[in-house]
């Protein structure tokens, strides 16, 4: 498995309406190939950041599969005009797990 991390920053004063619709976009998730995990955190010490963790099976699930879809067009539709700049997406393998 890898980690999509998309590092986000979202406008002020729109929180709550952003993560409402990261919960409506979890479908989109949810149904993609390879898709196995999705969570979205949010920074204690700067509260609009916010951190997107996608476990996929493949980097190709991410990177071809789900950005290649109709859904990947629904989900930056839905989140888009939240974006304070744009998200800056690495890919992560775990090395070391010890827990």
């Amino acid at each position: 498995m890898i980690f999509e991390i998309a590092h986000l920053q979202i406008k002020p004063a729109t929180h709550s309406a952003f993560e409402a619709a990261v919960a409506e976009a979890v479908p989109l998730f949810k149904r993609a190939q390879g898709c196995l995990s999705m969570r979205l955190e949010r920074s204690i010490e700067h509260s609009d950041n916010y951190r997107l963790v996608v476990g996929w099976e493949t980097l190709d699930n991410h990177m071809v599969d789900f950005r290649g879809s109709a859904d990947f067009q629904e989900w930056r539709r839905l989140v888009g005009d939240f974006f304070a700049g744009a998200p800056q997406v690495e890919h992560m393998d775990t090395v070391l797990n010890c827990f």
